[in-house]
């Protein structure tokens, strides 16, 4: 019903693009500002105990504004977007395997505070691009961290410590791990959660980020 009635919303009062404010697609993102997003060249980020950690794009324009449209801003549909972002660069990677994706946690009081975590959105959105299972339950962050951007490589590395804990009633070893995350800047957070799933025996893992704020 609720579907029905978006929909019905949607025809009436047309949607503008959340970039340039052209209502003539009636989406949240029109085909010409989707077509400016910039994919960095298809290559490894970084590698961390022997995890490769790769970046979709750089954090700015309009996949910076994406980003904190769908995380700060109650955007949602934009986590389609961003998804189907990911998903394209992705392929060109070439990746073989039956992958389960495992967006990053945020804590549970952020979540409740948020309302949602922006990355499972994405997730869900990645999911039925790809055909892999999503798996909520896997791994939880179970300190509140503080903000990562105004701290440095080891100030990030202490916050994180210890943040993350496996839940081992959802361990598939039969699955590929592929963590993925909107922002990849020192990479701290995916190391702490290799970390926590090499603990637990899970070592076939690959990391995604939408963007890096660094350019070539």
């Amino acid at each position: 019903m609720l579907d029905l009635l978006d929909k019905l919303l949607d025809w009436i009062y047309k949607k503008k693009c959340y970039f340039c404010r052209n209502s003539k697609e009636s989406v949240k993102m029109c085909s010409k500002c989707y077509e400016e997003l910039d994919f960095l060249p298809v290559t490894i980020n970084r590698t961390y105990k022997g995890v490769n950690i790769y970046c979709a794009g750089v954090y700015s324009k309009n996949l910076q504004k994406m980003i904190r449209g769908l995380k700060y801003h109650n955007q949602k549909d934009l986590a389609y977007y961003q998804a189907k972002f990911m998903y394209e660069y992705w392929k060109k990677l070439n990746i073989e395997g039956n992958f389960e994706i495992i967006p990053v946690p945020i804590f549970y009081k952020r979540k409740k505070q948020r309302k949602y975590n922006h990355m499972e959105l994405v997730a869900k959105e990645f999911s039925t691009l790809s055909g892999y299972e999503t798996n909520f339950g896997l791994i939880k962050r179970i300190k509140d961290t503080k903000p990562q951007y105004k701290l440095n490589k080891a100030q990030r590395t202490t916050n994180l410590a210890n943040a993350f804990e496996v839940d081992k009633n959802f361990i598939h070893p039969q699955n590929k791990i592929l963590i993925i995350d909107d922002i990849c800047t020192t990479g701290s957070t995916f190391e702490e959660m290799i970390k926590e799933l090499n603990k637990n025996g899970m070592l076939d893992i690959t990391c995604f980020a939408t963007t890096t704020p660094f350019g070539d």
